[in-house]
């Protein structure tokens, strides 16, 4: 949404989505209301069928799948149970098909986002041949080696289902080859694809940054930090943001560089997600311990090294990426990660970024940026040491060049490469 609403704002647009909540499901009584530009069409999806379509399928294994989270010696395991969540899946793409097909004018296009919905376009096609449906996948996609982790039938069926669309887009160009290996591998043919970033309303979030709320929570850190370098994050509670291992390389700075012990205060601004799922829960804990422990071996009763917030405060993480020196953005797995184009926007210090290069945004920002392998605990600590240490005439130039790079496309970009597609 918070690429795709300022694009279509004023078109006339149908959004249809899913009922999920009791507020939601009062709401389809009403038929078609209006939500952030788009006439909005909620769906009452069946509670049991929606779980097993959202947390079994999309969730704890197309996600797991494209971003390379499974613990292959133990997971993932097709059973029945499994099988019959797959079954779930495929009903409710089916009914968001049906919905499609039944408010669509003739001629439209139809924009699919996601790997919620894969399974649409065959359905279109036979339902309403004269729509041109997109599908845009904002996660990165399996190679045809990880593809094969699925039961062979299952695998065919998601291709065909994508392949079905008129095209299948996706923020970067590893992610589209990533597809089309796949789909040569399985079904031996690739359909048409495309490839354009997104990128959020940069203005509205640079004014945001600076509201009431930000400014306050901006004076609040600047008190907490004392005059220290910041290395700031803003993520999401989720399993391929990688925050473990951004909290061991900050721990290993300390121990190995014990310069910066007293000197340096990490912000992290991190906000559940999933909170149904038993993984991230426990990830959650997790991440609270090990900032704890880190606290706990290095800080003081005048230094506090992790400033952990795991509240859903936007305010306090837009005044964590002004006042940041560092930003650490190193997941495992990203489709694009629009905070590493957000936070260089709206900050005020010339901050250095430091990026993982698993990340679809460092086809953009990886030439200024500092690379990181993701999974190197200990060359994320050389980084951070390197963004902190930057002379002023490198740190100012490399800020400008990722705010350039940052603002170089707009919503309405994005949303006519989409279009151009259909």
């Amino acid at each position: 949404m918070n690429a795709l609403g300022p694009a279509v704002d004023g078109l006339g647009a149908t959004w249809i989505a899913a009922a999920m909540t009791d507020a939601d499901r009062e709401a389809t009584a009403a038929g078609m209301t209006e939500a952030e530009g788009f006439h909005l069409r909620l769906l009452e999806i069946d509670p049991r069928a929606y779980r097993a379509y959202y947390d079994v399928v999309s969730n704890s294994t197309l996600w797991y799948l494209y971003h390379g989270l499974f613990d292959r010696v133990r997971r993932p395991a097709f059973d029945r149970r499994w099988r019959a969540a797959w079954g779930h899946y495929r009903d409710v793409n089916a009914q968001f098909a049906a919905a499609v097909a039944d408010a669509a004018p003739r001629d439209a296009t139809v924009l699919v986002h996601d790997y919620h919905l894969a399974l649409l376009g065959p359905h279109l096609r036979k339902e309403r041949p004269d729509l041109r449906a997109v599908h845009f996948h904002h996660t990165p996609f399996a190679t045809p080696f990880e593809i094969r982790l699925l039961p062979d039938d299952v695998a065919e069926e998601l291709l065909t289902g994508l392949a079905g669309h008129t095209a299948c887009g996706f923020h970067a160009q590893r992610w589209a080859d990533a597809f089309v290996g796949a789909c040569e591998v399985v079904v031996g043919e690739a359909p048409s694809v495309f490839v354009s970033p997104a990128t959020a309303n940069l203005a509205e979030v640079q004014t945001a940054a600076r509201s009431a709320q930000s400014e306050a929570a901006r004076a609040r850190l600047l008190d907490a930090v004392g005059g220290r370098k910041v290395i700031a994050r803003n993520d999401r509670i989720e399993l391929s943001k990688n925050i473990l291992r951004g909290f061991l390389a900050f721990d290993e700075l300390l121990e190995t560089r014990p310069e910066w012990r007293g000197q340096v205060c990490f912000v992290a601004y991190v906000y559940p997600s999933r909170q149904t799922l038993p993984d991230y829960l426990a990830y959650r804990a997790e991440c609270e311990g090990l900032a704890s422990r880190i606290n706990a071996r290095w800080g003081d009763e005048s230094w506090t090294p992790i400033l952990l917030s795991t509240e859903d405060d936007f305010p306090g993480a837009m005044a964590a990426m002004r006042i940041a020196d560092v930003l650490l953005v190193n997941p495992v797995r990203d489709g694009l990660n629009l905070v590493a184009k957000e936070a260089v926007s709206v900050n005020e210090r010339d901050c250095a970024l430091v990026l993982s290069r698993e990340c679809g945004a460092w086809d953009e920002l990886g030439e200024w940026a500092l690379t990181v392998n993701p999974f190197d605990v200990s060359a994320t600590a050389d980084a951070l040491e390197r963004a902190l240490t930057l002379d002023a005439d490198d740190r100012r130039e490399r800020a400008q060049r990722l705010r350039e790079a940052a603002a170089a496309r707009n919503a309405f970009d994005w949303f006519a490469d989409l279009v151009a597609e259909a």
